[in-house]
């Protein structure tokens, strides 16, 4: 079922467009999803293999730490690996930086005020032009630079902006242009206030997050507002969710961000209801399970899962498909919209990821047989 509306379309700000790897962010690019590993870098199959469920999840970019010179060893292997573009998370010590470039990372994660002297900044942006790399600048209200601590007294939009400003200018004074910028922090209305003000100055793509969100509940909810107010108003080119959980969750929740959004659509995007006592079927349940088995599905579509007959129906009406509890445990399903056949409580779950499944399959081969994306999102 289609999702357009006029009133729930979203004007984005215009950027100018870079390349991190083979992913376009900015401009007219999709809004990319990213996450960071947590295994240590140096580690190269555990790293690979979280990488792996990432991207499972639908990871477009993937940043990894580079702390040490066992972690950049470790680069080369972790790209080849890699099928999405890696950004190398640098702090401090430039040579890492360098090391990173020359392996083959798509961007650095950097703030160029804390790289050193202006001759290291250069030997750093000479490697990532060298090497065909992004720079991501990093600004965050807990590592903002002392002069401006004592200039605003204490983390605030302002000050955020004014290091986003200066670090921007010390890329440009060099010539290099391939850059994006975050300014995050863990209070979602100062990082809001910043992206918002920082949007209004520059024309560079802007990576957003709330750093340091918390759990999965908690950091999901601050995200969310956060993130999805700016994103609400245009602004935005990438993302990260910043969680204290896998970095796979971290996708998941970015994407459902997009997906309430109407941004971007990937995988089955679930109408359901908090349940009460007209519930014909267990629906917390039912839902929880029905979201893990259907973790594979790539393909967009929408499912509602309600459980009495006062809203199942019309919900049912705007998705591809739906299950409506009934009495007896025999409960209505829809497809495309309308009423088709029945189903029994003990097959209910097999049978919808089934329809699901096939659904899939079928929007997949429509697609192919246009000649378009088979996952197109």
């Amino acid at each position: 079922m289609s999702d357009i509306r006029p009133w729930r379309t979203i004007e984005r700000r215009q950027s100018r467009q870079i390349m991190v790897g083979s992913v376009p962010v900015g401009g007219d690019a999709p809004i990319s999803v990213q996450t960071m590993t947590n295994t240590p870098t140096s580690d190269a199959k555990a790293t690979i293999d979280q990488i792996r469920r990432c991207e499972e999840a639908g990871a477009d970019i993937i940043r990894v730490s580079c702390p040490d010179t066992d972690s950049t060893a470790a680069m080369p292997e972790i790209v080849r690996a890699a099928n999405v573009p890696i950004v190398a998370d640098i702090h401090f010590h430039y040579k890492r930086a360098l090391e990173a470039a020359d392996a083959g990372a798509a961007c650095l994660r950097i703030n160029p005020g804390n790289i050193g002297s202006d001759e290291r900044v250069k030997e750093v942006i000479a490697a990532a032009k060298a090497n065909g790399c992004a720079i991501r600048i990093g600004v965050n209200a807990g590592s903002l630079e002392k002069d401006l601590l004592e200039k605003y007294g204490e983390p605030c939009p302002d000050a955020l902006v004014e290091s986003a400003l200066d670090h921007i200018r010390i890329l440009q004074d060099h010539d290099f242009h391939d850059f994006k910028v975050a300014v995050k922090a863990s209070d979602l209305m100062m990082a809001v206030a910043a992206y918002s003000d920082l949007a209004s100055q520059v024309d560079c793509p802007l990576h957003l997050g709330i750093t340091e969100a918390g759990g999965l509940i908690g950091g999901t909810v601050k995200s969310a507002i956060g993130i999805g107010s700016l994103l609400w108003a245009g602004i935005g080119d990438t993302i990260r969710v910043s969680l204290s959980a896998e970095p796979e969750e971290e996708v998941r929740v970015g994407f459902e961000i997009l997906k309430a959004l109407g941004l971007r659509s990937r995988g089955v995007r679930v109408v359901s209801c908090p349940s009460c006592a007209r519930q014909g079927f267990d629906v917390i349940r039912t839902v929880q399970t029905l979201e893990e088995r259907l973790q594979h599905i790539k393909t967009p579509m929408s499912l509602s899962v309600l459980g009495c007959v006062v809203n199942g129906p019309g919900e049912a009406r705007e998705t591809d498909i739906g299950i409506t509890g009934g009495g007896n445990g025999k409960h209505m399903v829809y497809l495309s919209g309308l009423t088709d056949h029945h189903v029994q409580d003990a097959d209910m779950v097999d049978h919808i990821v089934a329809l699901v499944e096939k659904k899939a399959a079928e929007i997949e081969a429509g697609m192919t047989d246009a000649g378009t994306p088979e996952a197109a999102e």
